[in-house]
């Protein structure tokens, strides 16, 4: 039947495979065609010990027309609200088949047996989940890579020249990964490249061991701000220095993927009978390192969210300190989520807001604030009287228009 397709998902993405012309209507319908790519299955004849029946299984979703996306959160919720897909007996890797039911909708149809069972063989899938886990790091780093370019585009010559020496330190490695993954597209042998960068990850994760400490410090230097004036002077290196860590995770995290490419490569042509564990193994160890990342730069924007509190709350005295902190502390938020993205995390954060000078003239919160502050600079005694002409040099100094 054209008008069936087969959806097979590892989690991170979705191959999407069928006719082609009913593979594009279902991509055209959810919106997803520009975002789908070509998936090349033929490793899948080559790389696995297959029997006859299923050779001829793996030809026949080779000549079918197969194109994987990367699953966003919005529309792995999607999928979840139609049913989701079945578990398979492959570790991680679940299928469903959509059937064409009209005109303007696709409808989800189980199919449990018939020729489309021989799909989810146990071999077929475990190279299948493979391939995916390959494409999803290749999708990733590609991501990561137009990324890199974005923060350069941010940087200044000093602070691209530090990012640089920290890079430097890994240049072999990285050297070494792109070529034997320039080599991997033209079909090089897995086990040459295998040997070329085998043991390269650890440079990169030295690196990223640097990074996650240098945003640590950041952190700390943050925290132990505590006045809107520090704040004022020290938010343009904070964001710039902030830029140079994040443009170094980014480049790690590029470069693991890539490295992954090539190790699963090996894995699939030496070992194919391991690649499921060691597909799993990488996606744990991915979420580990994901995690570890979360937590060092959550922890960051949650106290440069208190800073922008800080100098919020004090509006009245320090109006042009609070705008310029609050827009420098989105500017390095932005980086971030941008990070996240590729990555698979979402951003529930808000951006801030600097308090309208008019409305915290109204706040008395703000005037107590500003009263003290400004009662400590000119001496002046605690009570009414301080407070009124402390108010009254707020009034004298307040922003025109």
């Amino acid at each position: 039947m054209t008008d069936e397709i087969e959806l097979f998902s590892d989690g991170e993405g979705i191959v999407v495979r069928g006719d082609r012309s009913a593979v594009k209507r279902f991509l055209s319908r959810e919106g997803l065609l520009s975002m789908a790519q070509e998936f090349d299955l033929s490793k899948l004849r080559s790389a696995l010990n297959l029997g006859s029946d299923l050779m001829d299984t793996a030809s026949g979703i080779v000549e079918q027309s197969v194109m994987y996306l990367k699953l966003t959160p919005e529309y792995r919720q999607r999928l979840q609200d139609a049913g989701g897909l079945m578990p398979t007996k492959t570790p991680g890797i679940s299928y469903a088949m959509l059937g064409e039911t009209g005109k303007h909708s696709l409808k989800w149809l189980q199919v449990e047996d018939g020729p489309a069972s021989l799909l989810l063989n146990p071999a077929v899938l475990s190279g299948l989940g493979g391939l995916m886990t390959q494409f999803a790091r290749q999708a990733e780093a590609q991501e990561l890579k137009a990324l890199l370019v974005q923060i350069d585009r941010k940087l200044d010559d000093v602070r691209r020249a530090q990012r640089d020496r920290v890079l430097a330190k890994m240049g072999s490695a990285a050297a070494a990964i792109d070529e034997a993954l320039l080599i991997h597209k033209s079909g090089g042998d897995p086990t040459t490249l295998w040997d070329k960068v085998s043991g390269e990850s650890v440079a990169i994760m030295n690196v990223q061991e640097e990074a996650l400490f240098a945003l640590r410090a950041i952190t700390e230097k943050v925290k132990a701000m505590s006045k809107p004036g520090e704040l004022k002077k020290a938010i343009k290196g904070i964001e710039n220095d902030f830029a140079v860590w994040i443009a170094v995770l980014t480049r790690c995290f590029e470069l693991l993927d890539k490295f992954q490419i090539v190790e699963l490569d090996h894995v699939l042509a030496t070992a194919p009978e391991n690649l499921d564990g060691h597909r799993l193994g990488i996606w744990t160890a991915l979420e580990r390192r994901r995690t570890v990342v979360l937590d060092v730069t959550a922890g960051l924007i949650d106290q440069m969210d208190a800073a922008g509190a800080i100098v919020n709350g004090n509006v009245l005295v320090h109006a042009g300190a609070a705008r310029l902190v609050i827009n420098g502390l989105n500017s390095a938020a932005e980086i971030l989520e941008e990070f996240h993205a590729p990555l698979g995390i979402e951003s529930s954060r808000s951006a801030l807001v600097p308090t309208p000078w008019r409305e915290a003239i109204r706040d008395p919160k703000q005037q107590q604030t500003a009263a003290k502050e400004l009662g400590v600079k000119v001496g002046l005694p605690a009570g009414t009287t301080g407070f009124a002409v402390a108010v009254w040099r707020i009034l004298k100094s307040a922003p025109k228009g």
